[in-house]
């Protein structure tokens, strides 16, 4: 009798490895030189230092969401899907719909997405879709970026998204 074996769409089902980065365990690794590496999904190494053809915007909001515990981005053309135990806590959304707006958008408590667009309208806006469902988005495309306001946001986002276990690991590590 012989072994089961998948069959070959399987294998590459089971050949797609998502990579969990966080707490030293991959973010923390240097190549010899000092340069910071990252594993995309496929494990493939990434030197972080290295310019690429991405936009700076997301370099800096994927190397702070990819410091929190387990989080994982998958890309979609110009936008960054960014998850927790396949929970999406942000976006950076690049043109959306031909929108002509870079942005990240993430999760706040209900009626503060409302409040935030309502007070501070040349930076807020409700995102296509999910605006209705407690979702806010930050522009990115101004002069100045406020990254101490970014990172609050997409803190705040994942607290809401993530397993209480690893908010516990944020409050441990003092990330607050």
């Amino acid at each position: 009798m012989s072994m089961w074996q998948p069959t070959d769409r399987r294998k590459s089902w089971f050949a797609i490895q998502r990579v969990s980065v966080g707490f030293g365990k991959i973010a923390g690794r240097r190549k010899p030189g000092g340069k910071s590496l990252k594993l995309d999904r496929k494990g493939t190494e990434i030197d972080m230092n290295k310019r690429s053809g991405e936009d700076p915007r997301k370099l800096r909001l994927t190397e702070f969401c990819l410091s929190l515990p387990e989080s994982i981005r998958q890309l979609s053309g110009s936008h960054a899907s960014f998850l927790v135990r396949k929970k999406v806590f942000a976006y950076y959304l690049d043109n959306h719909h031909g929108d002509g707006i870079i942005s990240v958008t993430c999760k706040v408590l209900p009626g503060d997405n409302k409040a935030l667009v309502a007070s501070f309208p040349s930076r807020f806006y409700l995102p296509a879709y999910i605006g209705a469902r407690g979702w806010v988005a930050l522009r990115l495309d101004v002069r100045v970026v406020d990254w101490d306001e970014v990172a609050e946001l997409v803190l705040t986002s994942y607290r809401l998204v993530a397993p209480k276990r690893l908010i516990a690991l944020l409050k441990d590590d003092d990330m607050d």
